[in-house]
């Protein structure tokens, strides 16, 4: 089975579209994205001010808080530091420039010393004695090195310090050096285990992420050896392509295409980084479609779709504002309605931030649950859809162009 980059989360789970229901508010928009990043901010200082190195805790309240869990998943750091960039104020650009500085920290201190970053790290105190940063999860996934990636090649693109983009090559290079594989049917595979052991699995997911972040790094440095890689990574993707939607990828031998579960992000990710791919974003709103305690949008995969993750409601609004097919500009005013009443009515909601599911125990397929907790990533990415920005492309930039 193909490891999601939230693999992480399954050892402590394991311890057609419809407006929302009349007891749904209506918030206005500006207001419910400035309370949203309020909440990012909130998260980012809990732990310090300023040039403070330090990193947001990933979820709040609910199931995690019973367990004192308070790990902070790099995916969603950089989630943040994409977010808050493009909100717009100097006190948000320098939230995201010392997130972006913890990236490049943590990347040039770790044990190993290869250029890896790890998934999770913990906030208190994020750095050790030793100046090791305080890591939470060990494993190294090629995908959330893509993300870190991203997160530091939209630093350049807005600061253009060097140094961002010099971290940039960093996990570029240990992508390349240490996930390629050309065997089987040829992609990225899925990085290095908790105890450094290879993941011969490739997926779909890591492979969208890397030909994002290989088309950044080209655009930036100038190399076509970036647009070369992109486009090896797009040409695995291309590959798990099955008319109407995106296979996860292979099994660890790298051949044996793994069919179950489907997950909704494989599929609006595609079209996001490639605008290419567009049925699967209808696809994903028939068949991964749900409504639970008056809130609508999609669950994570084919494996439950009795309750709403947010998250992915959130990736599906930024897809389809670029699509804008018919009958798009109203999905997309629904799934934000639904968005802003969850800040308010989820179960835990803040006024601010965002949960990660409508309710407890939504069931990945991946061995792993979501909760209705507060979560950096989702509510990062609902800013990002909110704003209208894709994460996956430079501001002013296209997407690269692959057929599928």
């Amino acid at each position: 089975m193909t490891v999601s980059r939230r693999a992480v989360l399954g050892g402590i789970a394991a311890l057609a579209l419809t407006a929302p229901r009349a007891e749904a508010t209506c918030r206005p928009a500006d207001a419910s994205m400035t309370a949203a990043a309020g909440f990012l901010a909130a998260k980012i200082d809990e732990y310090g001010a300023g040039s403070t190195l330090r990193v947001p805790r990933s979820y709040t309240g609910g199931f995690f808080d019973t367990i004192n869990f308070v790990s902070s998943f790099l995916y969603d750091d950089a989630l943040t530091v994409i977010a808050l960039i493009h909100e717009g104020s100097a006190a948000q650009l320098d939230r995201a420039k010392m997130l972006g500085d913890v990236l490049l920290y943590v990347q040039s201190h770790d044990p190993i010393g290869d250029g890896r970053t790890r998934a999770s790290y913990q906030p208190d105190p994020l750095i050790t004695a030793d100046g090791t940063p305080y890591i939470g999860s060990p494993a190294a996934y090629s995908g959330n090195q893509a993300w870190v990636g991203m997160a530091l090649c939209h630093l350049y693109h807005r600061t253009k310090q060097q140094k961002y983009l010099a971290g940039a090559l960093t996990a570029a290079n240990w992508i390349q050096a240490h996930t390629w594989s050309a065997a089987g049917i040829p992609g990225y595979t899925g990085g290095r285990s908790a105890d450094d052991q290879p993941l011969t699995f490739k997926a779909t997911e890591h492979n969208i992420d890397i030909t994002a972040f290989f088309a950044m790094l080209r655009t930036q440095t100038g190399k076509a050896i970036w647009g070369t890689r992109s486009a090896q990574a797009a040409s695995f993707v291309r590959a798990m392509w099955d008319r109407s939607k995106l296979w996860t990828g292979t099994n660890p031998d790298g051949v044996t295409i793994n069919r179950h579960p489907v997950p909704a992000d494989v599929q609006v990710w595609a079209y996001l980084a490639t605008r290419d791919y567009s049925p699967a974003l209808t696809w994903t709103i028939n068949t991964l479609g749900a409504t639970d305690n008056g809130f609508t949008g999609i669950s994570f995969s084919d494996t439950d779709t009795s309750k709403v993750w947010f998250e992915g409601t959130a990736h599906l609004v930024a897809a389809l504002k670029l699509r804008n097919a018919p009958g798009d500009r109203a999905r997309v005013s629904n799934y934000l309605a639904s968005l802003r009443d969850a800040q308010t009515r989820a179960p835990n909601a803040d006024g601010r931030g965002i949960v990660a599911a409508s309710s407890d125990g939504l069931d990945t397929g991946f061995g792993d649950l979501y909760y209705a907790s507060l979560h950096t990533g989702a509510t990062a990415w609902y800013l990002l859809a909110a704003q209208g920005t894709n994460p996956f492309v430079l501001q002013g930039k296209p997407a690269p162009q692959f057929h599928s």
